[in-house]
């Protein structure tokens, strides 16, 4: 089978080279996938440059989701068939034209989507749901906060949350990119390059803050982030894009009883990350089916191309998804 090698780790995306590589193979517990489409995450750029590296005994290959079709189906596995057309959360493995995936991590294409576009879903959905839902326990009529709105995990985090009746902050570097969250369903945008978020919240809020923020800046937004909590706010981060070390006042937590939480999907345990997928297709993959919450997707590209896609994503030119189209 062909698959993306990371030939060298490096800060070139050239180091991403289509090459034919031993087919995979798949344990009593896992389903093989021919590939339809794969969906890059910022991760992958990480890993790319050696700084992400995929969990032990899992592909070496980048890819954290996928769409295709069952081709086998191991011994242990009973919901699956040869056949079916699916889509999953990875580990890793995507960028290539096979994949094994754990039975457990695999989903139904929702309804109404086609093959290709339920790509851009599992990673987004598992890590937004988990987080904001399952953890921190954004509920109807709470306000709540996305930094880079116009990400993968912003524009799906903006439409699941409206989707459940809260009130959506975002903040985005562009207009365009702010135009994009507002048609999503935004209620409130923010471009960080020319406003304060903070005094943003504030104002919008009466001064109380929001009630949940999802962060994937890290150290330059912490203390900013506490401040523009409302009593009993969450915070929850899922990156570190600015930096991993700060300094924090602590006294923030005390007066306003804040929680902060943090956690990767990635190296969850395969018992954790069924219990996430159970849970996405019961609450997400409705709201799907109902059109309330959309696939957007940037751009295709043929899998020969995912240098060209990492490019993309990190001038940070994209809105929404790149796929990669096996």
């Amino acid at each position: 089978m062909k698959a993306v090698v990371i030939t060298t780790p490096g800060d070139d995306p050239e180091v991403l080279q289509l090459q034919d590589v031993e087919d995979t193979k798949i344990t009593d517990d896992e389903v093989l996938v021919r590939v339809a489409a794969t969906a890059l995450n910022r991760a992958d750029t990480l890993q790319r440059r050696g700084k992400y590296p995929p969990p032990k005994g899992c592909s070496e290959y980048p890819g954290l989701e996928c769409s295709g079709t069952i081709e086998a189906v191991g011994k242990n596995v009973s919901r699956w068939k040869v056949g079916d057309q699916v889509c999953a959360l990875l580990a890793g493995g995507g960028y290539a034209e096979k994949v094994a995936i754990p039975a457990g991590q695999v989903l139904p294409i929702p309804a109404g989507l086609s093959l290709k576009d339920a790509a851009s879903f599992p990673e987004v959905a598992c890590t937004v749901w988990s987080t904001v839902f399952m953890t921190s326990h954004l509920s109807a009529g709470e306000t709540f906060l996305v930094h880079g709105g116009s990400s993968g995990i912003g524009t799906f985090a903006i439409q699941i949350a409206k989707y459940y009746g809260s009130r959506v902050f975002v903040t985005a570097g562009s207009e365009e990119k702010l135009a994009a969250c507002k048609d999503l369903g935004a209620d409130v945008v923010i471009n960080y390059k020319t406003e304060d978020f903070v005094a943003r919240v504030k104002e919008e809020t009466g001064g109380k803050g929001v009630d949940v923020i999802l962060d994937c800046i890290g150290a330059s937004y912490f203390q900013r982030n506490l401040d523009s909590l409302n009593m009993d706010g969450r915070l929850f981060l899922i990156g570190t894009q600015s930096g991993a070390t700060t300094q924090v006042d602590l006294r923030s937590f005390f007066a306003k009883r804040l929680t902060v939480q943090a956690a990767g999907l990635r190296t969850r345990s395969l018992e954790n990350k069924a219990a996430i997928v159970s849970e996405v297709e019961k609450k997400v993959w409705p709201a799907i089916e109902e059109g309330k919450v959309k696939p957007v997707i940037f751009k295709y590209l043929p899998l020969a191309e995912a240098a060209e896609g990492h490019r993309i994503m990190e001038r940070s030119e994209h809105i929404g998804k790149i796929l990669l189209v096996a």
